[in-house]
């Protein structure tokens, strides 16, 4: 398998322009969307509902997939929710995921998830791909945790785009 780069980024924090910019200044090819519900509320970040966001990416010549297994189940969500509950923070403005969220994402989505199936969605010419969801800070996210393992499954380079 050659070499790809992977970089996680999130839209909160990115306005519209800045968003796309930064995925071009990143030379992402291929954006792959581990969202399981793929809108995001309000006006604000409505360039990151999944049709805006398939058209301008098209736009951009930035390929698309949508890797919904790889995406937390409401059962993990839960967890985390719980967490932000008894720190009283806010989902936006978390800066790292529970114990107990990390562990059911590993149960649930990673262990049993085929790194290599990512890489054999991706068209030959494939050198940037982008991790995306929605949280400004990538150790907030589920995103971390997959670029983790294909990190060390494939011993690739990981950057993080932030805002």
């Amino acid at each position: 398998m050659k070499k790809i780069k992977i970089v996680t980024i999130g839209v909160y924090g990115f306005d519209e322009a800045g968003f796309f910019n930064a995925l071009c200044n990143a030379e992402i090819d291929t954006f792959c969307d581990i969202r399981s519900r793929r809108g995001v509320r309000g006006a604000t970040y409505a360039f990151a509902n999944s049709k805006r966001l398939q058209a301008r990416l098209e736009e951009l010549g930035i390929r698309y997939i949508h890797r919904k297994d790889l995406a937390p189940t409401q059962t993990v969500r839960d967890k985390q929710a719980a967490a932000d509950k008894a720190t009283k923070t806010a989902k936006r403005k978390r800066t790292e995921l529970g114990e107990a969220f990390i562990e059911a994402y590993h149960t649930e989505c990673l262990d049993a998830f085929d790194s290599q199936s990512l890489f054999d969605e991706l068209e030959p010419d494939a050198q940037v791909m982008a991790l995306f969801c929605v949280e400004t800070a990538p150790e907030a996210c589920h995103r971390s945790l997959v670029a983790d393992k294909l990190a060390k499954t494939f011993n690739l380079e990981v950057e993080d785009i932030l805002p």
